[in-house]
This record gives structure tokens, sequence and C-alpha cells, in this order.
């Protein structure tokens, strides 16, 4: 029986946390930097930049990402932290379409999976989808928010697939609480 175990992304697991992002995916080149810079900033930024950035940011008190363990090893990546925390989410257009306040500490995002292409298809991303909620409410979170793709409206890539799927995101108890585009919905949990 496999087991998987979630840990905070802390410095200490960096090397963790590079296993988990370089397993597939675009997670080797935007070492989880996509929603902490503007566009121009992110595209200016070279690979080595963005990965000493989120060195950076596993040192900081509270872990704004989570790795999964498979049988011990790192297998996957969720980003979870304040909405505030990642300023990208402010300037996107369809997700200021959400009903929460961009500027609400208290509202904490889900934006990114990262599950290494052998450990797909094992419960990997749902354990940490549990897991980025459980952390959101241990570190105070009233609401946490999630913009997965609608997969039984459109096909992606799996490569778009970090924003996590729907279906996976009402399993875990999320609602929709805006549809800004056809195939990319809101969803929201409140965790008060």
């Amino acid at each position: 029986m496999t087991q998987i175990s979630i840990e905070p992304a802390r410095a200490d697991r960096f090397a963790d946390a590079e296993r988990a992002l370089t397993g597939g995916g675009d997670g080797a080149d935007c070492w989880c930097q996509w929603w902490m810079l503007a566009p121009q900033e992110f595209d200016a930024t070279s690979i080595d930049e963005r990965r000493d950035r989120l060195r950076q940011d596993l040192a900081a008190p509270i872990a704004s990402a989570l790795v999964a363990y498979v049988d011990g090893e790192a297998a996957g990546w969720v980003k979870v932290s304040p909405r505030p925390d990642q300023p990208r989410l402010a300037r996107t257009r369809n997700i200021q379409k959400s009903p929460e306040p961009m500027d609400d500490p208290s509202v904490w995002a889900i934006t990114c999976f990262v599950v290494r292409k052998e450990r797909r298809s094992q419960g990997v991303a749902s354990t940490l989808l549990d897991a980025a909620v459980e952390h959101a409410r241990t570190n105070g979170a009233r609401i946490v928010e999630g913009y997965p793709l609608d997969t039984a409206v459109k096909r992606f890539s799996t490569n778009d697939l970090y924003h996590g799927t729907l279906s996976s995101f009402l399993a875990a108890g999320f609602t929709e609480t805006a549809r800004p585009g056809a195939a990319r919905p809101i969803v929201a949990k409140s965790l008060a």
C-alpha cells in the first residue's frame, strides 16, 4: 500500500521541494513564482533567479506551500498562502471576479499543484488539496479559494492542470462562487 504524507515546504526541505517541482510540467521553469511576480518581472527573471526566490520563500515563518511524500520520497507540491502574498492574483482579471476582497489576508489561495509524472493518478493531488485546506485553517484563514479548470467543459493539457480540476475541489467540499470563463470557475470553502 502506498503511503502519502504531507509536510510544510521549508528551507531545510529545499531539496525535496526541488524534487517535487522538477518531475514534470512547468515546475522546473516557474519555481512557484508565477503568482509571486508581475508578468514583466516574471519574464525578466531567469530560471536560476526564480529558484533562488523560492529558496527565500521557504525561509518564511509560515510555509506558503506543502510537499507530498510517497513512501518517503518527495512527489508533489501545492502552493497555498494568503491571497495578498500572491500579488499576481489581484492583477488577474478572472480572479478579480471573486466575491471576496482581494486584499483580505484571511482569504487564502490554492494556486498551484505539481505531481511528478510517475506519481500521478495515485491520490497525491487530492491529498495535497486536503492538506492545503488544513494548513490554511491552522494558520487563520477564514476562506480558502481555488481557481481550477472545469475539464467537463474543455480538455486541457497536463501542464495547464497545475490549477487543479473543478471535480477535485468540489469533492473536497468547495463550492463554486463565480465563473469568469466557461471552463474557469472560482471555488471557495469557508473555514469559519
